[in-house]
């Protein structure tokens, strides 16, 4: 093969040949999984069919929470940070799905949020410990997201980008070209536009309804997922700035409330309070009021 110049424009010519030839070859094989996958009526079968594999989805989550780590204001007292991760342990015992390698912890803003990275990270605002009434709702709170990484839906989410033609090194990436950026740094990078920060409704109502069951079969009341939701509109009319980050990451609740009230109406039962949660909020009330979360 003859050599060029590093500013040759023959080399910089077959370069764009190359990437368009690696671009219709990786669409020819995305086209002809989506057939042998059953689609049949136009819609892609996100639930049956990914570009990242739990591994990949693991390393993605791992970079994404390594950078969060620098960005975020984590609560310093430990003993929260183990009850937390206490009631997330017993959750994930209930979950179905993947072995994720679950983490949770506490950032210290006053917000009421709490978001799911993929393969395991969950991160709790302090501000849901302070609003709670009672342990259910904490538990509802993390339920749900735990649901959000057992049912995989950044990896949905990852998928449908790559499928929208995001990026050429993107999906180079995910498919393990040679080529392409590294997966995890790829996938991080998508993390600053909010990508994993934000689901579709079908994924909220889905993590509502699979949350429900993980925390019934953990031991948890249901009625504290609709409650803290309840919690949610109330303080949308009283303290818009308290759940203004929510609103940003998650459809308004009123849907999905309606959804889980008529879910919870028929079984109740299990935990709702325990001296475990009254020590902790009643420690947390008595440190430094938690700061607010840097608007981007």
């Amino acid at each position: 093969m003859p050599a060029f110049a590093d500013d040759d424009p023959t080399k910089h010519l077959l370069r764009r040949r190359r990437a368009c030839n690696v671009k219709r070859h990786w669409m020819l094989v995305v086209a002809v999984v989506l057939c042998t996958t059953g689609c049949t009526s136009g819609d892609v079968p996100w639930k049956d069919f990914s570009l990242v594999s739990v591994d990949q989805e693991i390393a993605i989550g791992r970079e994404a929470n390594a950078q969060v780590r620098q960005d975020v204001a984590e609560l310093s007292d430990a003993a929260t940070g183990k009850y937390i991760s206490d009631i997330g342990a017993r959750l994930v015992e209930a979950a179905r799905g993947p072995e994720y390698p679950y983490t949770f912890s506490v950032a210290n803003y006053r917000e009421i949020n709490a978001f799911a990275l993929p393969g395991g990270p969950i991160w709790l605002h302090r501000g849901v410990i302070q609003a709670a009434t009672n342990e259910s709702q904490v538990a509802g709170v993390l339920a749900h997201e735990v649901a959000h990484i057992a049912q995989r839906h950044a990896a949905g989410q990852l998928t449908k980008g790559i499928m929208a033609n995001l990026g050429l090194g993107l999906l180079s990436a995910m498919l393990g070209n040679a080529g392409g950026a590294d997966a995890a740094q790829a996938a991080a990078g998508l993390l600053t536009n909010g990508m994993f920060l934000k689901f579709s409704r079908d994924d909220e109502r889905e993590a509502d309804r699979v949350g429900l069951q993980i925390m019934r079969d953990a031991g948890w009341d249901g009625r504290g997922m609709l409650e803290l939701l309840e919690l949610l509109q109330s303080e949308a009319e009283s303290n818009p700035s308290s759940v203004e980050i929510f609103f940003s990451s998650h459809p308004a609740p009123q849907d999905r409330v309606e959804g889980l009230r008529e879910a919870v109406s028929s079984a109740h039962g299990g935990t709702r309070d325990t001296t475990e949660f009254r020590s902790t909020k009643a420690r947390l009330l008595k440190m430094a009021p938690p700061r607010s979360m840097p608007r981007q």
